[in-house]
């Protein structure tokens, strides 16, 4: 599946986890990509990354405010544009960057196309209806994130889902056994306070299976996390930050994943090892993930629901390999960024040939 053209795509920030996505989705453009991204500010502690396929060129951040009033005007947005001349363009749908209207209009006063893509709208209000208007189409991370779309009265054969992946399918892990003595419970992500590990040591020494605990990641309360834990769970281990090859291990001794807080890309990683997960319900990109078939999805601080379904989820040890191996089924063959990149050209192709 290709894009006959040349593609332009905008990001606020180039991420290190979105590289093998961009390259894949260069290598299904007939004439190539160019991704414009900047800086993150530093405070923001944003690992950046490095493209092999699509060509990535610089923009000029200027970052103005923060907290909820954060703006961000990307000064050479205008320059690439003229300098690429790309035959549509891909731009997050995020009202707080201020070029992208003008961008928008560059490219529709050469007939060409634009694309959103975003997470959805949070309120069906008259701004959101306006700032999506905007756009030929939408891709949205999720199911939800379409239906918030269709919502604002986007026309819905108008909007694509590419359910949001960082992982490329992957292959079958090992077997795990039947039995177990103590359960592995894994967290997997970057410790800070709305992760809510806190909550996930409380949750661990209430459980009278006193499962090993296992915390992969760094962060600015990693020793506060410490000394609570040795206070209400001394045998929780933290092995601090990991990435790439040096997660596998950890993943292949787990048999539960854990993501008591929001956020976190370490999920589908989670289940590609063939992991039933628990985790928070968030923006929407979780509810394509996780099913009941496969995990669990609780409330955000609701520390009692936690404790149980925790207590649930370890009951029956045979339960959690069927459900770890449903993980491992969608992401194998739903939710992965070969699938990502498809929805991408699948939309791409329908919006610039109609």
């Amino acid at each position: 599946m290709k894009f006959d053209g040349k593609l332009g795509v905008q990001q606020r920030v180039l991420t290190s986890y979105r590289v093998p996505f961009f390259d894949l989705l260069a290598g299904h453009c007939a004439d190539g990509m160019s991704l414009f991204a900047g800086q993150a500010r530093p405070v923001e502690m944003i690992a950046g990354g490095t493209t092999q396929v699509a060509r990535h060129v610089e923009a000029r951040n200027l970052h103005l405010f923060g907290g909820a009033f954060y703006l961000c005007y990307q000064k050479n947005f205008i320059q690439w544009l003229h300098e690429t001349n790309p035959d549509a363009l891909i731009v997050e749908a995020n009202p707080r960057y201020l070029a992208t209207p003008a961008a928008v209009s560059w490219m529709h006063a050469r007939g060409r196309k634009v694309i959103g893509w975003g997470l959805g709208a949070p309120k069906p209000n008259g701004f959101w209806k306006r700032f999506v208007g905007q756009f030929d189409a939408m891709l949205a991370y999720s199911q939800r994130g379409a239906d918030e779309y269709a919502a604002l009265g986007f026309p819905r054969e108008k909007i694509f889902v590419a359910h949001n992946s960082v992982s490329p399918a992957p292959e079958k892990p090992d077997d795990r056994p039947l039995t177990v003595h103590r359960a592995t419970i894994l967290f997997v992500g970057r410790l800070q306070a709305r992760k809510r590990i806190d909550s996930l040591l409380r949750a661990c020494a209430e459980l009278e299976t006193n499962p090993r605990l296992l915390i992969v990641g760094d962060g600015p309360e990693r020793a506060a996390l410490e000394l609570l834990a040795k206070e209400i769970y001394p045998s929780a281990e933290f092995v601090g930050a990991k990435h790439g090859a040096e997660l596998t291990p950890y993943f292949q001794q787990a048999d539960l994943f854990v993501l008591p807080g929001t956020g976190g890309l370490a999920v589908q990683e989670a289940m590609s090892y063939g992991l039933p997960v628990i985790v928070a319900k968030g923006d929407g990109t979780q509810d394509d993930l996780v099913r009941e078939g496969n995990g669990w999805q609780i409330q955000p601080e609701n520390y009692d629901a936690l404790v149980s379904t925790m207590k649930n989820a370890l009951s029956d040890i045979a339960r959690l390999r069927r459900m770890g191996a449903e993980s491992f089924r969608i992401v194998s063959e739903e939710i992965n960024i070969q699938k990502m990149a498809e929805a991408f050209v699948r939309a791409l192709n329908a919006t610039t040939l109609s």
